[in-house]
């Protein structure tokens, strides 16, 4: 018979919904600045202005309809059930496909939706050898902030929720690193070498290792030429900046928002990371009021 870790303790939970709040209120404010809304020039000037986008309300994409997801997956069972995780990824995309998913997640997911278990044979099939991209990582902080207390567990754990739809090692090490970084800030722990410590070798660990690096001291558009801003949408090219705006900014959601913002990029799911790697251990708590009203409601 297989048996499995006991679920979350109270305080797992706790921190995972800090971390999905927060999630969802990055995505939010990141796809206010996205180039579908405002030209780059303007949207630069209004980020260092600290200008708060003035849309009445403020959708969450598809960081956050996966990120409920996984939440909704590991409510019902525990721990990562990779079939049923598959088969609530599928139902997340068949309820509004239009929040923004990418090319893979369009081919994979509707194929999921009568079949869980052929994410298997269909996830390393995507662009040969499975996603590299950040999906993985936009959606897994609030796993990393639920199981806090084992490292070893939120390593496992992160791996096997990424596998479902990004099978390529990169794809992979970009949910490794995020949750644990979610874990570390909920321990009041986080730091940018320890995540690279416990984030599997490759190019994604190289990506936190020059993070690490780079001074806090530099304007995160400069930090975000050398980290990458998820332009390219891999998870290499996203993360690194991602998790070096929220050790910049452990303390304070908001600062840490603008910050990534101010990298452009696929902003949307960089303050998706962002916020919830800082989330996990501040919540949306000194976040605006007016952010949290625009925000769309998680339900």
């Amino acid at each position: 018979m297989t048996t499995h870790p006991p679920a979350a303790t109270a305080a797992g939970h706790a921190a995972a919904r800090r971390s999905l709040e927060a999630l969802a209120l990055g995505d939010a404010f990141g796809e206010r600045w996205f180039p579908l809304f405002r030209e780059p020039r303007q949207a630069v000037n209004e980020i260092r202005a600290r200008r708060t986008p003035s849309e009445p309300r403020w959708h969450w994409t598809d960081d956050t309809a996966l990120a409920l997801a996984l939440n909704r997956s590991l409510d019902e069972h525990g721990h990562v059930d990779q079939d049923h995780l598959a088969l609530c990824y599928a139902l997340a995309f068949d309820a509004d496909q239009a929040r923004g998913y990418g090319h893979g997640m369009h081919l994979l997911l509707p194929r999921l939706l009568t079949s869980p278990a052929d994410w298997r044979t269909l996830a390393p099939e995507l662009f040969d050898g499975g996603s590299l991209g950040n999906g993985a990582a936009m959606r897994v902080a609030p796993l990393g902030a639920r199981f806090h207390e084992d490292l070893d567990r939120v390593v496992e754990q992160a791996a096997l929720s990424a596998a479902v739809t990004h099978a390529h090692p990169d794809g992979i090490a970009g949910a490794v690193a995020v949750a644990v970084a979610a874990a570390l800030s909920a321990r009041g722990e986080l730091t940018l070498d320890a995540v690279a410590d416990r984030t599997p070798e490759g190019p994604l660990r190289d990506g936190v290792r020059h993070a690490a690096r780079t001074p806090f001291t530099l304007e995160p558009w400069k930090a975000a030429d050398l980290l990458g801003n998820g332009q390219r949408i891999r998870a290499d090219d996203t993360v690194p900046f991602a998790l070096w705006t929220a050790a910049r900014h452990g303390g304070d959601l908001e600062a840490a928002l603008w910050a990534t913002a101010e990298g452009l990029g696929d902003v949307d799911t960089t303050c998706a990371i962002t916020g919830g790697v800082v989330g996990a251990a501040t919540g949306t708590a000194g976040a605006p009021e007016e952010w949290l009203r625009r925000r769309e409601p998680l339900g």
